[in-house]
């Protein structure tokens, strides 16, 4: 079905931009990073994906049931993401805080152009479409890395709180009453930052802020006039055969100016009894929901609380792994899993009643999943965190941050623990914009 050729091309930071500076002539675009991040589960270095061929979009009601017709008649490259709030397809749920944003809780397209980048080479695949018309578009897009920058910059953007600091500590105190009744024992309660009537530029944002974090699940997303720019540190759920993956994270510390103290931060995250016990919670979270798919015996944690460090801030990170039998449904295996524990908390669904009762904006695409699915099903999502969302007829601009709440928490502590991870959404809002 796809015409296939191959190129020699090495991704710079310069023709990342320029590459993307040509994807905006399409309705809708996915462009995933790896910012040569090391790590063990890599498959590609970046992949784009553009220009619709069909595509799927729906709410919540049978959403992944939808997905999983659709992923299994299109049986073809599929991008898109999970909105968070399709937790009410999963549970008897509900969500019925402010949405300034407006995404749909579902939305997956099938490209018809289709770039996936190596170390040395870039591998273009085309839908239904001969080759010829490969070689034409390789043309523009070598004319286009030639050009000079065309960057433009925005006007000043107003951000708000959604929640005021005494509303955000007050809503811990409320969650840490659930814990010490025993209705939770960890719940994730995020605060959004916003801004009205805003006009942004948005691959420059996004631009700007991968720049400045450079982490291994960036992410910009574009459907029409709605867009995710999306500096994610965390995979959700990697699918490679009859393997699974989740690394999920819980536990972050700040970056240090100073070498020596930089070091000290990271030493002293790992050995953090608070945040040693958020991981290990949420890791036997989704140890238990791999458990729902996986062949018996199959669970393994690979790594357990171990500390990586990224451009803002040092995090502690665990991967667990599964195998699940032959022929197994990609989209069962999210339905499973989904929402994933970082975001929520234990027990799951106990954790996500408190949350939407206790936060003041509806999620939508935050803490959901951006990534694709391979004609022979595998898959890769990320976790839609540190991330800056826009839709452009509404002229709103988003992005929320959230902390872990435990017994051992301290209010004030995970207050300055949110905008610790809002600072560089700040950062570039009001640099670039």
């Amino acid at each position: 079905m796809r015409a296939v050729k191959k190129f020699p091309f090495s991704l710079s930071e310069d023709a990342k931009s320029r590459l993307l500076h040509w994807a905006q002539q399409f309705e809708e675009v996915v462009w995933l990073d790896s910012n040569h991040y090391s790590q063990k589960h890599e498959t590609y270095q970046a992949i784009l994906a553009v220009d619709t061929f069909t595509a799927l979009k729906t709410d919540f009601h049978n959403a992944f049931d939808n997905l999983k017709e659709y992923q299994t008649v299109t049986a073809d490259w599929i991008f898109g993401y999970l909105s968070y709030d399709l937790k009410n397809d999963v549970e008897r749920l509900q969500s019925n805080n402010f949405d300034g944003l407006g995404f749909p809780d579902l939305y997956f397209f099938q490209p018809k152009k289709l770039f996936l980048f190596s170390e040395n080479s870039v591998e273009v695949q085309y839908l239904n479409m001969v080759a010829d018309e490969i070689e034409q578009d390789w043309e523009s897009i070598s004319e286009t890395l030639q050009k000079p920058d065309i960057s433009e910059i925005s006007k000043a953007l107003n951000i708000d709180f959604r929640t005021t600091k005494a509303g955000y500590i007050q809503k811990v105190e409320n969650v840490l009453g659930h814990i010490k009744r025993g209705d939770i024992y960890e719940a994730n309660i995020c605060q959004e930052f916003y801004s009205e009537d805003a006009e942004i530029n948005p691959l420059e944002t996004f631009l700007q802020l991968n720049k400045i974090s450079k982490p291994p699940f960036s992410a910009f997303l574009k459907v029409n006039t709605l867009f995710a720019l999306s500096a994610s540190p965390e995979r959700y759920l990697k699918r490679t055969g009859n393997t699974v993956i989740s690394q999920p994270i819980k536990g972050t510390a700040k970056r240090m100016e100073n070498k020596e103290a930089d070091l000290k931060m990271a030493q002293q995250l790992a050995k953090d009894p608070k945040e040693r016990s958020e991981n290990i919670m949420i890791t036997d979270l989704v140890r238990n929901d791999l458990s729902r798919i996986a062949e018996k015996g199959s669970v393994t944690v690979d790594e357990l609380c171990a500390i990586y460090t990224f451009e803002q801030v040092h995090q502690m990170i665990s991967t667990v792994s599964c195998s699940v039998p032959q022929g197994f449904s990609s989209v069962e295996i999210l339905r499973n899993t989904y929402p994933m524990g970082s975001m929520t908390g234990a027990p799951k669904i106990s954790a996500m009643q408190i949350i939407e009762d206790t936060e003041d904006a509806k999620r939508g695409l935050y803490s959901g999943a951006i990534g694709y699915f391979t004609p022979l099903g595998n898959f890769d999502f990320n976790v839609v965190i540190r991330s800056i969302l826009y839709n452009s007829k509404k002229k709103y601009v988003s992005f929320s941050v959230g902390s872990a709440i435990t017994i051992n928490s301290i209010p004030e502590n995970e207050y300055e623990e949110c905008l610790l991870k809002a600072r560089a959404m700040r950062e570039v809002l009001n640099k670039t914009t």
